[in-house]
């Protein structure tokens, strides 16, 4: 009996040095989701009284104090906040399923009919979605067929540019690019200005940037249970005015499309939109999944949220950047100069032999993010970096941070294009490297990456080639102070006085 006991003890000792060892040399030991370091939490509100209107800037703040991933609670919301490539890569690449869900928000359901394919779970609508985007909406054919459209809306807007140039008036650049951006997206997905409805255009500009406003605000009543009942920032309410007049503009617009492919005729037939198609799939029957008029209008929506301000917003940062460095404007109109020359416009198909263009637009993605953090909710336990991280806890990944990052980024605050072409020319933006992921990464990545760089380059460089851009007289370096939200946006409207370089009217005809 004592030989046994003894044999038992001995094989017990020697299973338990084993799993010591093993630990000790993998090095991987699991830490506690608890033992995340972080700031000390209040009761009830946990980390609320930290967080500033600005809340990529405050998680950066926070991630230089207490390490490159940090544990905070939003109410009763546990999160994490991520600020390195390394640790980008690790959620979103590695442990991409656990992390393919997307937080929702009283403001989220509401204005989106509780059906955006954004915010949609990754299960088989989010695919069915994620499928038609790909290879039809958003693929490389579609984008050819509606290039005309951008042309149009291009040389509209620098006809507007040369009239300013031409009277000496000052032009409010920022007004201006989101007028393009949507007309551009409108056109494409609602025939909108091809109808002259142009009080629709200007309806729906509006409503998408108190969109992008509201669905960026933290909401007490979502993150501290005992609130969830009282509308306590007034975000119900507003989310509820947004949502009526959203409906009632698409409601119009689907209604009266409706009516003319009832009426039929060839012409209608031969041009097509997106919401010709959209309503195609919804009135086949014939779908994967459930869609209805209600998907119909969420999806409509968040193409003109993903498409609209973010691209205004990033030329607009790129023009800001150029005036507060004249070298840089100048480097980028003798690139297009040589490539190009002064008998026609910048076109989307010079892309590739203009690598200065694209390193300022890579530069502008790596300083101004036009969303500055991706945002996803655990769906399942995993370990990342060591510690359990539990299922629902809300992940943070700040691009904005990584993008400021002295490790990883040579001189980080200043403005350089040529870093892209230099010892970082490899580093693109199509999600394949976790310094710069203005577009997302892995399936969540966003489906109208290949749109958005087409819009950059001919927005961008024609107004590069047409135009020498200066400030109003007496005014300083431009303030590159953001605007709170979901979108990082100048917190200022961009006013700056054109002088022609090129006439681009005869360019255009």
């Amino acid at each position: 009996m004592a030989d046994l006991v003894e044999i038992t003890l001995y094989a017990t000792l020697f299973f338990l040095s084993s799993i010591l060892v093993r630990t000790i040399l993998s090095g991987k030991r699991r830490h506690h989701f608890s033992s995340l370091p972080g700031p000390l939490a209040l009761p009830v509100i946990g980390h609320l009284h930290l967080l500033g209107p600005r809340l990529h800037q405050t998680f950066h703040d926070l991630s230089q104090k207490y390490g490159p991933l940090i544990k905070l609670n939003l109410g009763s919301v546990p999160c994490v906040i991520a600020s390195t490539p390394e640790l980008a890569k690790e959620f979103l690449k590695t442990n991409e399923l656990a992390f393919a869900a997307r937080k929702h928000s009283t403001a989220i359901d509401i204005v989106t009919y509780d059906s955006s394919f954004a915010f949609s779970p990754y299960g088989p609508y989010w695919k069915f979605i994620k499928k038609l985007c790909t290879y039809e909406l958003l693929g490389a054919r579609n984008i050819g067929h509606f290039q005309p459209i951008r042309k149009l809306e291009i040389t509209s807007f620098l006809t507007i540019l040369s009239q300013k140039a031409e009277s000496g008036e000052n032009v409010n650049v920022t007004e201006e690019l989101v007028r393009l951006m949507s007309n551009m997206i409108s056109s494409m997905m609602l025939g909108i200005r091809c109808s002259g409805t142009e009080g629709d255009a200007e309806a729906a500009r509006t409503v998408i940037r108190e969109v992008t406003q509201i669905f960026g605000e933290f909401d007490v009543s979502d993150i501290v249970r005992f609130c969830k009942k009282f509308d306590l920032q007034g975000i119900r309410k507003r989310s509820e005015d947004i949502h009526r007049r959203y409906d009632a503009l698409l409601e119009k617009i689907i209604t009266d499309r409706e009516k003319k492919r009832r009426a039929g005729g060839q012409e209608s037939q031969q041009a097509k939109d997106f919401l010709d198609m959209l309503l195609d799939v919804m009135e086949s029957g014939e779908c994967e999944v459930k869609f209805t008029r209600q998907h119909l209008k969420a999806l409509i929506l968040d193409f003109f949220t993903a498409g609209t301000d973010t691209t205004a917003i990033t030329v607009e940062w790129a023009l800001s950047e150029m005036i507060n460095n004249p070298k840089v404007l100048k480097k980028a109109q003798e690139e297009i100069d040589k490539v190009v020359g002064h008998q026609r416009l910048v076109q989307e198909s010079d892309a590739p032999n203009l690598p200065y263009l694209q390193a300022i637009i890579k530069e502008t993605f790596r300083l101004h993010p036009p969303i500055p953090m991706l945002i996803r909710k655990s769906v399942d336990d995993t370990v990342v970096d060591g510690y359990n991280i539990p299922a629902k806890t809300l992940l943070f990944v700040n691009i904005w941070s990584i993008g400021r990052n002295p490790k990883y980024w040579e001189s980080p605050m200043e403005f350089r294009p040529e870093r892209f072409l230099e010892n970082e020319s490899s580093i693109d933006v199509k999600g394949q490297h976790f310094e710069l992921l203005p577009f997302g990464t892995g399936r969540r990545g966003c489906p109208g990456m290949l749109l958005a760089l087409q819009e950059l380059i001919g927005a961008l460089g024609t107004t590069v080639q047409c135009f020498d851009w200066k400030l109003p007289e007496g005014s300083g370096p431009i303030d590159m102070t953001e605007r709170p939200g979901l979108t990082a946006p100048r917190a200022n409207d961009l006013v700056c006085r054109v002088v022609h370089r090129i006439h681009p009217i005869p360019l255009s005809c």
